[in-house]
């Protein structure tokens, strides 16, 4: 009976979010929500599949092969990308690692599980806007509605500070602190703490915002109910914007733009106005300086500077001659 009791799949899975997630390692919300989703897609599909409700599984029933079924249905059925997947399979693992040490008896099955390998993918050079898109964006909500003026605020402060979508929906007002220094105060990826400086023209909005935020809301940005806005809420509003921008600057329609792309916006205006990739790393909240280089692979006016800096040898010029017809043709078989 004691052997059946620690083996409980649902014992487990609570323990791990209460005491190792919560408690041991104070996981961000951010974390914690993006863990939970993992496990409740889980959950759905072993229901689906074994036919046992949640509260009645083993962690017997849990073997490789039903996890990387899951996760091959989530790109099937879902269509989600090589990188998501990869988190769903990280979030997996992480609770694995935590029954290993629970139920030592489960071992070798849980051995199984953390050995299925993360999927290889492509890595995307990273999209930004110009100036002159970002202008047409910000120009696009009608500041004679309430929600208008809303959006346009949200959309100046993504970006001018680079804020990530979760810092940006989590917003108070008291995160918010004007006067000398004027900034807005987040804390970020691994519970960190940092402070990024507002222009004049962001100071100016944020001040007549908070005039006719709902006061019965603590939340800078909320949605017209006065909660806080989903991340799907903020796309749809940066979509809806998107596409009247569009009537002024048709280059825009070309683009895929989520709120992710106004924080590379900014990153690469930083770069661009030559701050030193440690400052950008620090303002965006990196973990590693590291993480920066993306910018730099991305930086088409810097490689163009570096290129006409440096002597490069000259091809020799020949004048084309066109193949004999039957080389022709077997050459384009």
């Amino acid at each position: 009976m004691m052997t059946k009791f620690t083996a409980s799949f649902a014992v487990h899975l609570e323990g791990f979010f209460t005491q190792r997630l919560m408690k041991q390692k104070q996981a961000s919300p951010h974390t914690i929500s993006s863990y939970r989703d993992t496990f409740r897609l889980l959950l759905q599909f072993t229901h689906q599949r074994l036919r046992k409700l949640p509260s009645q599984l083993e962690l017997a029933d849990l073997d490789a092969p039903l996890i990387a079924a899951f996760l091959e249905d989530m790109e099937k059925s879902r269509s989600i990308s090589a990188r998501s997947r990869n988190l769903r399979l990280a979030a997996i693992r992480s609770f694995f690692r935590y029954a290993a040490l629970e139920a030592p008896a489960e071992a070798a099955q849980i051995q199984r599980i953390l050995a299925i390998p993360g999927k290889r993918y492509d890595h995307a050079q990273i999209s930004f806007l110009t100036q002159v898109e970002v202008k047409a964006i910000l120009a696009a909500p009608d500041l004679q509605t309430w929600s208008g003026r809303r959006d346009h605020a949200i959309l100046l402060v993504a970006v001018q500070t680079g804020l990530r979508l979760s810092e940006l929906t989590g917003l108070q007002g008291k995160d918010v602190v004007f006067g000398a220094g004027a900034h807005i105060r987040v804390i970020g990826k691994g519970r960190k703490e940092r402070c990024t400086p507002l222009t004049k023209r962001t100071v100016l909005v944020l001040k007549e915002w908070l005039l006719e935020r709902p006061s019965f809301e603590h939340v800078l940005f909320p949605n017209a109910r006065g909660g806080r806005l989903s991340s799907d809420g903020v796309q749809y509003i940066l979509g809806k914007h998107v596409g009247v921008a569009c009537q002024s600057c048709p280059s825009l329609s070309g683009k895929r733009i989520t709120p992710h792309t106004l924080r590379h916006t900014l990153a690469m205006e930083l770069m661009q106005a030559g701050v030193d990739r440690a400052m950008i790393a620090l303002w965006l909240g990196h973990e590693s300086v590291e993480t920066t280089q993306i910018y730099l692979h991305a930086n088409l006016a810097l490689k163009e500077k570096i290129l006409a800096q440096i002597t490069m040898p000259e091809g020799n010029r020949r004048r084309f001659s066109p193949d004999d017809e039957l080389l022709a043709f077997l050459k384009n078989l």
